[in-house]
C-alpha cells in the first residue's frame, strides 16, 4: 500500500506546523548533505523559520564563500548582452551577496531562546555571571582610583590649610597687641 498524497497547503495547527518544519528541515539539510558527497559539489543553504531563527548549512568550510562565488556568477551572467536586463529583474529580487552575509551574520550573533535546553540556559546563566563579575571587578577598581585620588586631595587640602595656618600664626605676632584693660583710664 503507499503513502496518501499529501495536499501542500499551510498546516494551520501551530505545533503540527513546527513538527513538520522540524522533520523537513531535518530532512532537506539531509538530503543537501547527501547530493554534496555523492556529486562532489558545493552546497549552501539558509532557512530561516516563522519565528525569526536561522538555520544555515554549508557543505565547505564557508557559506559566505558560496555566496561570494554565486554573486560573482551572476555578475559575470549578467554581462554585457541582451540578457543583462532580463538576468537582473530575475535576481532583483533576491538580496546581495553583502545583504544576505549581514543577516546571515546577524542570526548567527543573536540568540534565539526557542529551542535552548537546559544547558544551554545554564551556560549563558554562567556567562551572565563571569559578566557580572569583570563589572563589578572594573567597579570596584575605578571606585579604589577615585578614593585614592581623593584622599591625595585631602592630603593637599591639609598640608595648605597648615601653610595658611602657619601665616596666618606668623602674621599675628608681627603685628603689636593691645590689651584695652592695661591701658590707663581717664577718670
Amino acid at each position: 500500500m503507499g503513502r496518501r498524497k499529501l495536499e501542500i497547503k499551510r498546516i494551520e495547527d501551530k505545533s503540527s506546523r513546527q513538527v513538520t518544519f522540524s522533520k523537513r528541515r531535518n530532512g532537506l539539510l539531509k538530503k543537501a548533505k547527501e547530493l554534496s558527497v555523492l556529486c562532489d559539489l558545493d552546497i549552501g543553504a539558509v532557512i530561516y523559520s516563522c519565528r525569526g531563527k536561522l538555520y544555515p548549512y554549508c557543505s565547505t568550510n564557508s557559506l559566505s564563500e558560496i555566496l561570494q562565488r554565486y554573486h560573482s556568477r551572476t555578475e559575470t551572467d549578467a554581462g554585457p548582452s541582451s540578457q543583462s536586463c532580463e538576468t537582473q529583474a530575475k535576481y532583483s529580487r533576491f538580496l546581495t551577496c553583502e545583504e544576505l552575509l549581514q543577516v546571515v551574520e546577524r542570526e548567527l550573533e543573536e540568540p534565539s531562546t526557542d529551542d535552548l535546553s537546559v544547558a544551554d540556559f545554564i551556560h549563558l546563566e554562567k556567562q551572565f555571571e563571569t559578566a557580572l563579575i569583570q563589572a563589578r571587578a572594573t567597579k570596584t577598581q575605578l571606585l579604589l582610583k577615585s578614593i585614592s585620588s581623593l584622599e591625595g586631595k585631602e592630603k593637599l587640602l591639609e598640608e595648605e590649610k597648615m601653610l595658611l595656618k602657619g601665616k596666618i600664626g606668623g602674621s599675628k605676632t608681627k603685628i603689636p597687641v593691645i590689651d584695652l584693660n592695661a591701658l590707663p583710664s581717664e577718670e
